[in-house]
């Protein structure tokens, strides 16, 4: 792996607290910046990896839709009201 500086500027006071900070757990503050880094391209690949599925789902449901796949809302309405139903009459069983 190729190592390259990374230079910024920082408020001294900032600075001070950081060096501190990350000595009082046995670290320096390159390592913990360089934790940040990754932690932070990890978190913005599942973001991107979760819009594409999430876009994904979309257009799928928007093909669905436009090749007529459709369910009625009746028939949507009436299958999870069951659902409740069967949910309520477990509850309503083991608070017995």
């Amino acid at each position: 792996m190729t190592e390259a500086t990374f230079t910024f500027r920082v408020d001294e006071s900032l600075k001070d607290q950081f060096t501190t900070a990350a000595k009082e757990r046995d670290r320096t503050g390159a390592q913990l910046l360089r934790d940040f880094m990754r932690d932070f391209v990890r978190q913005q690949q599942e973001v991107a990896e979760h819009d594409a599925w999430f876009r994904r789902q979309v257009q799928i449901g928007l093909d669905s839709a436009n090749a007529g796949k459709l369910i009625p809302a009746a028939e949507v309405e009436a299958k999870f009201a069951a659902k409740r139903a069967a949910t309520r009459r477990r509850l309503e069983a083991a608070a017995k």
